[in-house]
This record gives C-alpha cells, structure tokens and sequence, in this order.
C-alpha cells in the first residue's frame, strides 16, 4: 500500500480531527478506524464502549460511528444497545487456518 492510498496519511497523532473531502479518503479512512475500533471480527461491543473507543479515534465519535453503520462495515442491534464488525478489511492480519476452520464449524476462537 503506498502513502498516497494510506488512510493513516489523514491522521495526526493517530486520531482523525477532519473527515477527509473526497469519497473515496472518507471510506478508506473509515474502514481503516473500524478495525482499529474493533479488532475482532464479530466481537460484541455496547454502544458506550465503541463511543469511547472512536473518540479516542477521531473528534467526532458519533458521526464516525454512524458512518460504519452506513458503510455497512458495522451492525448494531434494534435499539442500538450492542455493535458489531461485520466486514473483514484490507487492514485486518489474514486469517489463519485454524481461525476459518472455527469459524466454518461456527466455533469462537
């Protein structure tokens, strides 16, 4: 991945302070800090807990939660209680072998 499609190239000190202008920087910044947030695949995580997660993040933790969701990276509950990575990212570690035979026989690591 060289610099110029590096989404971290829109950070300083590792939190976002501006969203990106183009589209295209918005998603890639935003698939990157989803898997900074949340690093499991899956993994259940409270509304409160997320929130103070991103805002270590970024300024604006509510908006760059909301934009996960709509981006379809993540799902949350009805009610919005519980949130939950659903989409595996160029900036997760390949899955090794043992992680998708778990996973295929619906076993947690």
């Amino acid at each position: 991945m060289g610099h110029a499609d590096d989404p971290r190239r829109f950070l300083v000190d590792g939190r976002l302070d501006r969203s990106p202008r183009r589209w295209r920087d918005k998603v890639a910044v935003t698939r990157y800090l989803a898997t900074v947030a949340m690093p499991r695949l899956l993994e259940p995580i409270s509304e409160r807990d997320l929130t103070d997660r991103l805002a270590e993040l970024a300024r604006d933790p509510v908006a760059l939660r909301r934009a996960m969701v709509d981006l379809g990276l993540v799902s949350r509950t009805r009610d919005g209680a519980e949130y939950w990575r659903t989409e595996r990212t160029e900036h997760d570690p390949e899955p090794d072998a043992v992680e998708i035979v778990d996973r295929a026989l619906g076993e947690s690591p």
